[in-house]
C-alpha cells in the first residue's frame, strides 16, 4: 500500500488520441481520449470521456442573524427543485474565481458582500469531468443593484429565502438538502467554525 501524505499530486497520463464527441455554445463539451498507463507497454489502451468544463463558483452568503441565503431551482437532469447557494460559471478563463463569486452574488441575489473568505476547492467528479467548483463565503451583505441583469430559463423561476445556519446543517444530515455544492459549502464553514471554536 502507497503511503505518504495526503495530498493530490499533479500528474498526466499519455493521450494517443482525442476524438470531440460534442461541443456547442453552451457551457459543457466531451472529448473521448484513449490513454495509456505509464510504463504499462504490455497492457492495450484505454478510452476515458471527459466532460470539459470551465469551473464555477459558489457562495455560502451569511448575514447578522446567521442565517443562509438559499435558493430553489428546477435541475432538469434530477428532476427536482433543488435548494442550492448562488453559483455560477466562470464564463472567461482568465476571470478570478472572486470576481465570478461577487457577480453571481449580485445578479443571483442582488447583495453586495464586504467580506469575502475562500472556504475550499474541489473537484466536482473526477472521473469523468475536470470541472473544478471554488467555495466563498460571503459576510457583510447589503443590497445591490443588478445593473440591468434579467434571469432566463431557470434562473427566471428561482425561489430565494433565508435559513438559520444550524437549521440547514440539519437538513443536509438528514438528507432533505442534497445539492452537492451546497452540502459541501455549508459543511465545510460548520467544521471550520468547530476548529475555530
Amino acid at each position: 500500500m502507497a503511503g505518504g501524505a495526503p495530498e493530490d499530486l499533479p500528474e498526466t497520463w499519455p493521450v494517443l488520441e482525442t476524438d470531440e464527441v460534442f461541443r456547442s455554445g453552451w457551457v459543457v463539451a466531451l472529448r473521448s481520449d484513449l490513454v495509456t498507463r505509464p510504463g504499462a507497454d504490455d497492457e492495450a489502451p484505454f478510452r476515458r470521456f471527459v466532460v470539459e468544463h470551465p469551473g464555477a463558483v459558489v457562495v455560502l452568503a451569511i448575514d447578522d442573524e446567521d442565517r443562509v441565503l438559499c435558493q430553489r431551482q428546477y435541475r432538469h437532469a434530477t428532476g427536482h427543485r433543488l435548494v442550492e447557494l448562488p453559483a455560477g460559471v466562470r464564463d472567461a478563463p482568465d476571470e478570478e474565481p472572486i470576481e465570478v463569486a461577487r457577480r453571481e452574488l449580485v445578479e443571483e441575489a442582488g447583495l453586495a458582500a464586504s467580506e469575502w473568505t475562500p472556504l475550499l476547492s474541489t473537484y466536482s467528479s473526477p472521473g469523468y469531468t475536470e470541472e473544478r467548483l471554488h467555495f466563498f463565503l460571503a459576510r457583510g451583505l447589503s443590497p445591490a443593484d443588478r445593473g440591468g441583469f434579467e434571469p432566463e430559463h431557470e434562473e427566471a423561476e428561482l425561489e430565494t429565502f433565508w435559513v438559520p445556519f444550524d437549521a440547514l446543517v440539519e437538513r443536509i444530515l438528514d438528507g432533505t438538502v442534497a445539492d452537492g455544492p451546497t452540502v459541501q459549502a455549508v459543511l465545510a464553514h460548520a467544521a471550520a467554525r468547530r476548529r475555530t471554536g
